[in-house]
């Protein structure tokens, strides 16, 4: 029985980590995807076939190699692949125009790109084809094949001509402090920035994350969350490889698909964002499916219900449910709540900072505020980036002269060091000289039975400056009216944060990540009418 509470991290490096863990879990089974099963012994061996490719495509250590396609095997093999060759993860949003994908490579001086022809009715290929990339050298299609590029297959053949030797020797010369990746950012406030982790980074935070949920040997891992973020792949496939669980990649969240999967393969572990678990709980076929495997939950990024979490033991029965906050700059990991907090916490906050790290609310000036008081959030400690990418200017604005990353998040914490997100700075509104932050006006929404889903953002009003507009997705079977919601907001919130404004709609928008896209309901509130 291999050791599976030997320290992840002990590794160093991502490629060293799939190669321990091919020993250490051996036959269990890494990965099913579409058919294909691989165990961890296959990875590993996979991993080296991959890293000879790399090679002879004469990628080298420090080069950048972009990976723009949806959750699949292929992407996970070209991601271990171009690190054991020393080269650096920049994964694309699948949800990109070509000229949002052609800014990242051209700012990444990505070398090669890895994706496929279509998806989601979008040609990639012709996107790229279609661009001014001047140091692209090359695109390999991860399936099927296309005219002008390289197939998964014939790349993989190319390594055929390097040594396994050689490929084991340029894996074993990465080291814990070389880049793995850089992950761009949504660029809600201007162009994306490329946020640079380590190896080490990457696999001390995950080791933290993975043992706090309590990720183990033979859990199943239905991975709905996206590669291209830090969720989908680092507290996705790279946490099953860290703790010998099985990855289930999944392509696009489509709630009979998931209920299916979740029935079909046994799943233990399915996480997200609260927007997809409440989707989960309003189909009407839930309880067509089993889902007495379902054991792991971690979610956050927004306002989450208490009675959402007393839904996710009660009717979807998973065991643990874990609520997080980090973000891109902090490699996606800076708090936790604990197995064994009770409901309200785990709903109201984002738990504890996790071992190692501080955590604070700050003034303006930077000095920490009262518990129990707004302050934006700051973050200190072996998970803060290296920085953004050639971008040194923004690097300083974001880190402090004492190390401490500035979020942009307001936050309060509780005397146990609980914090809660109340809201991003930018996303906060001022009503009459009050600051309004939505997060919280929709967590109160919450509590009112006939609202399933809720967002608000502010809209400009000639008196008041800025007032609240709530878009509500119905509890299935109920009717509310936008006049009985602002009634009823009238007597559970203070006046200036009562929605001036309330839209019932089918659904919110949505991105890959399953959060809200606020921009796409601000387009929608001040279009004419």
């Amino acid at each position: 029985m291999p050791d599976s509470s030997a320290s992840p991290s002990a590794a160093g490096t991502i490629p060293r980590l799939v190669q321990d863990s091919a020993q250490r879990f051996g036959e269990a089974i890494a990965v099913e995807d579409g058919g294909r099963v691989l165990s961890f012994a296959e990875l590993g061996e996979e991993a080296i076939r991959a890293t000879r490719a790399f090679i002879a495509a004469g990628v080298e250590p420090g080069d950048r190699v972009g990976i723009w396609a949806q959750n699949c095997l292929e992407w996970v093999l070209a991601a271990i692949g171009l690190q054991s060759a020393g080269a650096v993860l920049v994964p694309l949003n699948t949800r990109f125009k070509g000229s949002e994908a052609a800014y990242i490579l051209n700012k990444s001086r990505t070398r090669l790109a890895f994706t496929v022809d279509e998806f989601l009715g979008a040609s990639y290929v012709a996107m790229l084809e279609a661009a001014e990339l001047p140091h692209l050298e090359g695109i390999v299609t991860l399936k099927g094949e296309t005219a002008n590029t390289r197939s998964w297959e014939d790349f993989l053949a190319g390594g055929d001509a390097v040594d396994a030797t050689q490929a084991r020797e340029r894996l074993a010369a990465v080291g814990p402090d070389d880049l793995s990746d850089i992950l761009f950012t949504s660029g809600t406030t201007g162009k994306p920035k490329g946020v640079m982790c380590t190896h080490q980074q990457v696999l001390r935070g995950f080791e933290a994350w993975t043992e706090v949920i309590g990720l183990r040997e033979g859990d199943r891992y239905l991975i709905v969350n996206p590669f291209f973020h830090a969720f989908g792949y680092k507290a996705g496939w790279l946490a099953c490889i860290m703790r010998g669980s099985t990855m289930l990649p999944h392509p696009v969240f489509d709630v009979p698909e998931v209920l299916r999967r979740v029935s079909a393969d046994r799943i233990s572990m399915l996480p997200g964002p609260p927007a997809l678990l409440q989707s989960i709980l309003m189909h009407p076929e839930r309880g067509d499916y089993d889902l007495s495997h379902l054991r792991l939950c971690v979610t956050g990024a927004a306002a989450i219900p208490v009675e959402l979490v007393h839904r996710m033991h009660d009717d979807l029965g998973f065991e643990t449910v874990i609520t997080g906050y980090g973000l891109t700059e902090s490699c996606g990991i800076a708090t936790m709540c604990r197995d064994g907090d009770d409901a309200t916490t785990i709903a109201t906050t984002s738990g504890r900072a996790i071992p190692d790290v501080e955590v604070l609310c700050v003034d303006s000036e930077g000095n920490e505020v009262p518990r129990g008081e707004s302050g934006e959030v700051v973050v200190r400690g072996y998970n803060v980036m290296l920085g953004y990418f050639e971008d040194e200017a923004q690097t300083r604005e974001t880190i402090d002269a004492e190390g401490w990353l500035h979020t942009g998040d307001i936050g309060v914490m509780d005397e146990r060091g609980n914090l809660q997100i109340t809201d991003r700075l930018k996303d906060m509104f001022i009503m009459g000289g009050f600051n309004c932050y939505p997060a919280e006006i929709e967590g109160l929404l919450f509590e009112h039975p006939q609202v399933a889903q809720v967002a608000v953002i502010g809209v400009p009003d000639e008196r008041m400056g800025e007032v609240g507009m709530a878009f509500v997705v119905a509890e299935p079977g109920t009717q509310p009216s936008p006049d009985d919601l602002i009634a009823w907001s009238r007597e559970h919130m203070a006046n200036y944060k009562v929605p001036r404004r309330v839209e019932v709609v089918d659904e919110l928008p949505l991105n890959a990540s399953g959060k809200v896209q606020k921009f796409v309901l601000r387009e929608k509130a001040l279009a004419p009418s």
